[in-house]
Parts: structure tokens; sequence; C-alpha cells
């Protein structure tokens, strides 16, 4: 399988956004792209791992057959579930750590570190069982849905792709109805990400990642069209962003906007404005700038966050903890010039990058020669 940089630089892209989002105090937040379009980095992340659960798939079936592919898919549903585990644990750690040194922080929601001194097994049972899905982290709790469904749903897409998107549009259609059913701490019931609302994105990144060579050949016939239709689709997104920010000046503009979208877009639920905002995206940056993507993926910031996308869950966990850290050193002691927030932004980022190519070097190797073992062995592989 041929490794696509550009998707790489992309996945790194998406988790410096995500870290750097969720520190309140950085300047570079309001440069992300959740400024500039309807939909944000975790969309992003989504559809690429989507993406590559296709890629992945294909590639596992035709070397050793739908059943290896089908193991692998679910040991990495435990992967991430495992993330999610000691992830929650360990931020919970780092922010009662942080509190106790005295520096405040808000990126993450103090009760956690109460709860995980007070009740560090009640802590871990509450995040192995979903019943609790720290912020931050809750994007990997409807990770860990999306891909322990892809054994059982991967095959049905294959086999009846066109009934496939029906019944995915229609289970997207009832997600907020059957996500308030989900057992939960929330008090209005469900995941905060619905993952009946969010399926819709992450299979439609697999049926990318699928059957690309069969009908890119039939999309690039007609190049133009849908190129027009992909720009005014993020075109759109990007106006209603945009003309929120031009405040009371842009009031006519928005009152018309509102016309066409309802006046609401609900993250949570996967809006649909928001699906065909990063799906227009997504072309566009495939087709008509695929050689922009690849030359600045090229480029020595562009192999940095390639390698930040290359540590997959690592680099992920990596990036919401150093969001704690960073808001922590941003907030103490307040009223901070802007250069001294500027400096915890880029040695939040450098540490992400130094981080992952740690894991690079050491962890991924490690964990190839153990998968490389388990295949000698007739085990299930780790993806």
């Amino acid at each position: 399988m041929k490794r696509l940089i550009a998707l790489d630089m992309l996945r790194g892209y998406a988790l410096v956004c995500i870290m750097v989002d969720h520190m309140p105090l950085s300047p570079l937040r309001n440069f992300t792209l959740a400024n500039f379009s309807v939909f944000d980095a975790a969309e992003l992340f989504v559809l690429l791992s989507g993406f590559l659960v296709g890629m992945v798939w294909l590639s596992v079936e035709k070397k050793q057959g739908r059943v290896a592919a089908q193991k692998r898919f679910a040991w990495r549903a435990f992967e991430v579930w495992r993330a999610l585990i000691i992830g929650g644990f360990a931020m919970a750690l780092l922010s009662a750590w942080l509190r106790y040194i005295g520096l405040e922080h808000t990126a993450v929601w103090f009760q956690y570190a109460i709860w995980v001194l007070e009740n560090p097994f009640g802590y871990l049972g509450t995040l192995a069982t979903m019943w609790l899905q720290p912020n931050l982290l809750d994007v990997l709790a409807l990770y860990v849905i999306l891909i322990a469904s892809a054994p059982l749903l991967v095959p049905v897409l294959q086999r009846w792709p066109f009934a496939f998107a029906a019944g995915s549009l229609v289970l997207w259609w009832f997600a907020i109805d059957l996500n308030v059913q989900v057992p939960n701490h929330r008090a209005s019931g469900g995941l905060l990400f619905n993952p009946f609302g969010w399926q819709l994105l992450f299979y439609s990144g697999v049926a990318m990642g699928l059957f690309r060579h069969r009908f890119m050949p039939v999309l690039l016939s007609y190049r133009r069209i849908v190129t027009i239709v992909a720009a005014g689709f993020f075109l759109f997104g990007c106006s209603i962003l945009i003309a929120l920010q031009f405040g009371e000046d842009a009031l006519p503009v928005r009152n018309a906007l509102k016309v066409i979208y309802g006046g609401s877009i609900d993250k949570w639920n996967m809006d649909f404005t928001r699906y065909l905002a990063i799906m227009g995206a997504t072309w566009l940056v495939a087709v008509p700038f695929a050689s922009v993507m690849e030359k600045i993926a090229a480029t020595r910031g562009g192999v940095a966050l390639q390698e930040i996308g290359k540590g997959g869950l690592w680099s992920f966990i990596m990036c919401v903890l150093l969001s704690v850290v960073g808001d922590a050193f941003q907030m103490n002691p307040g009223d901070q010039p802007l250069w001294r927030l500027l400096t915890v932004d880029a040695w939040a980022i450098l540490t992400l990058w130094w981080l992952s190519v740690i894991w690079l070097a050491y962890g991924a190797p490690w964990k190839k020669a153990r998968q490389d073992r388990k295949a000698a062995a007739g085990m299930p592989q780790k993806p």
C-alpha cells in the first residue's frame, strides 16, 4: 500500500489544531481551521480515519483474506479503547498534579482530578465502560464505536454500497433520538459525539478508501462541474463563519445564509451543512490542489506534520496532555504578553513533534517487531 504523504500531513495538522483549539488563551487558536470553515479538526480527524480504514482493509484483505482484516480492526478497536482509558487516567492525574503545584487550567474539567484521587479504580471503571468520556478525549469514545463496527459493516459496504449509503443516511436522520437512549453520565443521555450521526462521515471516508479506484475515473470525467459544486459547498461553509466574525455589519448576509442552512449548525450530531463542507474540501484537496498539497507535504514543516500524523494514537494522547499543560502555562501568571503566549504555543507544537519522532524511532519499530512475531505464530496482528 503506497503511503500518501499529504494524508499523513493532514492527520498531523488535525492533531495540532485539536491541541491548540483546546488551549483557550492560545493566540494560534485564532488561526486554526475552525475559524475559517464551518467544520473543524474533529471532522478532519474522523474522515481521514475512515479513509485509512478503507485503504488498510483492502490491503489486508487482498494479502491475508477478509477474516484477517476483521481481526485486525477488532484489535484496533481494543487499542483505541485502551488508549481512551490510559489517556483519561493520565489526563486526570496530570490535572491533579498541576492543581497541586498551583497551576490552574480550564482545558479539562477539574472534577476528573478529584475523582481520580478519591477513587482511582472507580474512575478507571467509568472510563472502561465509557459511561464517562472526559472532554478532550470524547472523540476517542466515538472512534472506539466506529472502529468496532468496521469488522461487521465494512463487508456489507463492500457488497451493497448503495443500500449501505441509504441505510447510513436513515441512521443519521434518526441520530438524535437514537443517541439519547445510550446509557451515559450526561443528563441529556448519549455520547457527546453522536455515533449515529458521525457514522455518516466515517463511512464516507471508508467508502473513499475502498472504492476510490472505481469512482475517481468517473468523477474525473466530470471534473469541472464536480469542482464547482465542491467549491460551492466549501465556500458556503466558510461564508457562515466569516459572516459571524463581522458581527452586525454582516447581519443581512447572515440572515440570507440562515434561510439556506436553517440558522443552527449542530456539530455533535453531525450537521449536514458541516458534512457537505468537509466533503467539498476533500475533493478540492484531493484533485485541484493535489500537487500543491504534495509540495507542501515535502517541505520541512510538512514533513514534521507527517511525523506527527504517523504517530497515531500516541500522538493523539500526547496532543491532549500537552493542551492541558499548555493551557496551564498560558494561564499562570495571568495577563501574559503576546510573545509569552506564542512561546507556549511553539513549545507545545515542537514538543508534540519531538514526542512523535521518539515514538516513530522507538515505539513503532518495537510494535512492528511484535506484530511480525505474532504473524509468524499465526496470531491476530495489530494495525
